[in-house]
């Protein structure tokens, strides 16, 4: 299917990975996806959600209030969380650096986007809500007859899936999805 991915909409997933890095999230879903097409503030599709007042900002921190972020030391320290504190009793009981992250191992990574986890006996990173969205993608490319599957398509299909994080932050904002959903199928044409 990824051959089929346009170069920006390629951008968009390596996008959602860097969104879900950046947030502290160990699983990139419907909500880092639509992060990373508002990323692209002059792409067609997020130009409709930006001039709705939807932006990168303003979803991101719609992001953080209903997922929140990754261990943020000195917010933790307000409530009497010391993570240095946790991180030596853990690497008491487990060993030096339990904690870090692993290195992604060489094979893994050529196994392609969606199976990287997998690949290394875990699950994918990609939620089954971010797996939908971006099958439905390939389903409104095929809809519409494209030959390739664009941001617009991503988008098309993250309001199609309906249910994730990222259409929430979208329905949230106030936005109609029939409404956002013509708008950017008359960007794709």
């Amino acid at each position: 299917m990824l051959e089929r991915f346009t170069a920006s909409a390629r951008q968009v997933v390596v996008r959602a990975r860097a969104e879900a890095a950046e947030l502290g999230h160990g699983h990139i879903g419907g909500e880092h996806l639509l992060l990373a097409v508002l990323a692209d503030p002059a792409d067609p599709a997020a130009a409709v959600l930006v001039e709705a007042g939807l932006d990168h900002e303003t979803a991101r921190a719609a992001v953080l209030r209903l997922v929140g972020g990754g261990m943020d030391g000195p917010a933790l320290a307000t409530i009497g969380v010391d993570l240095d504190a946790v991180r030596e009793a853990v690497e008491a009981v487990f060993g030096e650096g339990a904690l870090d992250a692993q290195p992604e191992e060489p094979a893994a990574r050529r196994r392609g986007w969606f199976r990287s986890g997998e690949a290394r006996g875990g699950r994918s990173p990609f939620t089954a809500g971010a797996r939908k969205t971006l099958e439905l993608a390939l389903r409104e490319a095929v809809r519409l007859e494209s030959g390739r599957i664009a941001t617009g398509h991503l988008l098309l299909g993250l309001l199609r899936e309906g249910e994730g994080l990222g259409a929430k932050v979208i329905a949230d904002h106030g936005l109609d999805f029939t409404a956002v959903r013509g708008a950017v199928e008359a960007t794709l044409r």
